[in-house]
């Protein structure tokens, strides 16, 4: 079984534009997502992804914290697109940038669309307890608060946030 460990950060501040090694555009929808996670009818999301030229169906539990299972099979654009289109309750929107710290990946997801403004950074960990760099630019860690999960960013996108919600993330950077 795949797990996946990623921990999940807001942004200080946008020292990290200076590094972006490459950018991409990524479209996602969820097939099985949030509302039926939050009544409790779905032990796992079902995601359909673009990218390019590449896509992925994804399956990911529906537990929250750093450490989940997760399985990832790449698909054909074509199929992407039918899914996204047709299949999936809403489509959330981004521009991932890569950007490595003494030789760590950080993908940084600028949010577009209904939740523009809003951007974190990932970093994926071989162990949960695992060390990795802490630049400047990186800021409270949010890997806990499911609110900035991409499954709820669908139903309560960022521009929906109440001001409470919006203040506590700019206090935490």
């Amino acid at each position: 079984m795949a797990i996946e460990i990623e921990r999940k950060f807001l942004l200080a501040n946008d020292g990290w534009r200076a590094a972006i090694e490459r950018s991409e555009s990524i479209a996602q929808g969820y097939l099985v997502g949030a509302q039926a996670l939050r009544d409790g009818s779905a032990r796992a999301s079902v995601r359909a992804r673009l990218a390019g030229e590449q896509a992925w169906l994804n399956i990911k539990a529906a537990t929250p914290g750093i450490a989940r299972a997760e399985f990832e099979y790449a698909i054909p654009v074509a199929d992407a697109k039918v899914l996204l289109a047709t299949l999936c309750d809403g489509v959330l929107e981004k521009i991932r940038h890569h950007v490595h710290v003494d030789g760590v990946l950080f993908e940084i997801d600028e949010f577009l669309g209904d939740n523009a403004g809003l951007i974190v950074a990932e970093v994926e960990l071989p162990a949960v307890d695992a060390s990795f760099p802490r630049p400047t630019w990186l800021g409270r860690e949010v890997s806990a608060l499911t609110r900035y999960y991409n499954v709820n960013l669908i139903t309560h996108p960022y521009r929906h946030w109440s001001p409470a919600e919006r203040a506590a993330e700019d206090a935490a950077c």
